[in-house]
């Protein structure tokens, strides 16, 4: 199961730091086509703090390459060092055309956010958002003011009803409450 972000856009990387002289900045991919996301004249539209001159702005790709078997890109207009440092950290969003992934039992953040996770008929809590590790994606479910993760594996959410405005869930034991024994 996979699940790939807000409202109709695509997270597809992060900018981890710069790469040299010249402007380049070394990736953390978040796509599968990296080949085919990032090629010469492709937008990304920033998710960086509000305080960043970069934010609500978008970067153009001008160089895609592999160093040392790690992606480095180069942005218009980003010619040297100083100015990739003001991108470090930086989550790089490109807008989604599709309404669903090509892959059955695929999602994207944007439409699991907000739905209820149910357990039988009981709500448990609402997706809140969708964390991805490198080694599985996590549901996590807002209950109240509390936030639960829950691993995004077949064993534990064997159903995504869209249509329903749900995520069925069988979670563990002491996922969503205590045991005896655990108030200690």
């Amino acid at each position: 199961m996979a699940a790939q972000s807000p409202k109709n856009q695509l997270r597809v990387g992060r900018v981890l730091k710069a790469h040299g002289l010249k402007g380049a900045l070394k990736l953390e991919l978040y796509t599968d086509d990296p080949g085919g996301r990032f090629v010469p004249g492709a937008s990304f539209t920033l998710q960086v703090p509000e305080h960043s001159r970069w934010h609500r702005k978008t970067v153009t790709v001008r160089e895609f390459r592999w160093m040392n078997a790690s992606p480095v890109i180069f942005f218009e207009g980003v010619d040297d060092r100083n100015e990739a440092e003001t991108l470090v950290k930086a989550i790089l969003w490109v807008d989604q055309d599709d309404s669903s992934p090509d892959e059955p039992d695929a999602w994207y953040d944007h439409q699991l956010i907000g739905l209820d996770a149910v357990r039988g008929d009981e709500v448990l809590g609402r997706i809140a958002r969708v964390d991805h590790l490198p080694s599985q994606d996590l549901l996590i479910v807002a209950v109240g003011d509390n936030e639960v993760m829950v691993p995004f594996v077949s064993a534990i959410v064997p159903e995504v009803d869209l249509e329903g405005g749900r995520v069925v869930m069988t979670p563990p034991p002491g996922l969503f409450e205590e045991l005896p024994g655990d108030a200690e």
